[in-house]
C-alpha cells in the first residue's frame, strides 16, 4: 500500500490582497473547553455583505484602473480602443460618487465563503448573507435582475435582486473568508463549456481552436475582458467553477506547474500566447483593435482518463 499524499485542488499560495477595516461590531474571540473561537454575530455577515456589494457597484481596484490608463498610454492601441478606455474611466469616476452604478446591469449577487471549523455563527449564515444583499439593492440605484419561475413558461421579478447564489465550504483554522461578486448577464451569457478529446491537447491543435472559441465572444459583454480558460475538470461543473473564480482573479496564487498528486496550476506562459491572440482578433475594446482582453487566465485541472 503506497503512503498518503493529499494536496487541494486549487492550491493557492499567500493572499496579498489589500482589505480595510469595515467595522468589529458582532466579532469576538470567546473561549471554550476545544478552545478559543471566533464568534461572529448574523448581523456582521449582514453588515459585510452589504458594503461588498455595494463596493462593486461602484468601485474598480487600481490594477483594473491602470490596466485602463495603459490603453490611453500604448501607442499601439487603436483610436477606438482609447476611446472606449477613456469613457471608462469617466464612468468609474462617476460611479466612485456613490450614487449611480458602474453599469445598469448591477448582477446577480454571488458569494463564496470559507468558514473555519473555530468559526461560530449561532445562526442561518445564508440568511444573513442574503439579508445584506437584498439591503444593499434595496437602499441604493441597483436594478433587480433576479426572474423567479411561477410556473414553468412564467416568471416575474423578485424585486429584490434574490436569491444569491451563496456557497459556504469548511475548512481548517478560526478564519472566516468572502468572495463577492456581481455577475451580469452579458458576462455570464459568455460563459461556454466544451467537450473535447485529449487531441486536442497540444499547442498545434489548441491555439487556433482557442483562437476561433474567443472570436465568438464577440462584444455582448463589453471588452476588454478578463478571459478565463479552464482545460481539464473533475467534472463540467468543476471546470465552469474554476472559470469563474479565476476570472475574479481569485485564483492567481496558484502554482504555476502540476505535480503527480494532481493539483490545479495556472500556464503563465499560455496566458501570454492566449493574450496575444485576442490582440489578434481585431475585435478590439468593442470597436476594433487590439484590447479585446485586459488579461487572461489559464488554469489546468486534473481529469478523468475517458473526458
Amino acid at each position: 500500500m503506497s503512503d498518503f499524499a493529499f494536496t487541494e485542488l486549487l492550491p493557492l499560495g499567500h493572499d496579498d490582497t489589500p482589505y480595510r477595516l469595515v467595522s468589529t461590531d458582532g466579532v469576538s474571540v470567546v473561549d471554550t473547553p476545544l478552545g478559543p473561537f471566533l464568534q461572529v454575530a448574523p448581523d456582521a455577515l449582514t453588515l459585510i455583505t452589504e458594503e461588498a456589494m455595494r463596493d462593486i457597484a461602484h468601485f474598480l481596484r487600481p490594477g483594473h484602473l491602470q490596466q485602463l490608463r495603459h490603453i490611453l498610454d500604448d501607442p499601439e492601441a487603436s483610436d477606438n480602443d482609447r476611446f472606449v478606455a477613456l469613457d471608462l474611466l469617466k464612468n468609474a469616476n462617476i460611479a466612485a460618487g456613490g450614487v449611480l452604478p458602474m453599469c445598469q446591469d448591477t448582477g446577480t449577487a454571488i458569494v463564496k465563503a470559507k468558514k473555519g471549523q473555530f468559526v461560530f455563527t449561532g445562526g442561518n449564515d445564508e440568511m444573513a448573507i442574503a439579508r445584506g444583499v437584498q439591503n444593499t439593492y434595496l437602499t441604493s440605484n441597483l436594478r433587480y435582475s433576479q426572474m423567479a419561475p411561477l410556473t414553468m413558461y412564467d416568471e416575474k421579478n423578485t424585486g429584490t435582486n434574490l436569491p444569491a447564489e451563496i456557497k459556504i465550504s469548511a475548512i481548517e483554522g478560526e478564519a472566516y473568508k468572502f468572495l463577492f461578486m456581481a455577475k451580469g448577464g452579458g458576462s455570464a451569457n459568455k460563459s461556454y463549456l466544451f467537450q473535447e478529446t485529449k487531441a486536442l491537447l497540444n499547442e498545434k491543435t489548441l491555439l487556433p481552436w482557442l483562437f476561433e472559441k474567443m472570436k465568438t465572444l464577440g462584444t455582448a459583454a463589453c471588452p476588454p475582458y478578463h478571459l478565463a480558460v479552464v482545460i481539464g475538470g473533475t467534472s463540467a461543473e468543476i471546470a465552469v467553477e474554476t472559470a469563474k473564480l479565476a476570472s475574479a482573479r481569485y485564483l492567481d496564487t496558484l502554482p504555476t506547474a502540476g505535480s503527480i498528486l494532481g493539483n490545479g496550476f495556472r500556464d503563465v506562459e499560455l496566458e501570454a500566447k492566449v493574450l496575444a491572440l485576442s490582440q489578434q482578433t481585431g475585435i478590439g475594446a468593442q470597436f476594433g483593435g487590439k484590447y479585446y482582453c485586459h488579461d487572461v487566465r489559464v488554469i489546468r485541472l486534473p481529469r478523468h482518463g475517458a473526458t
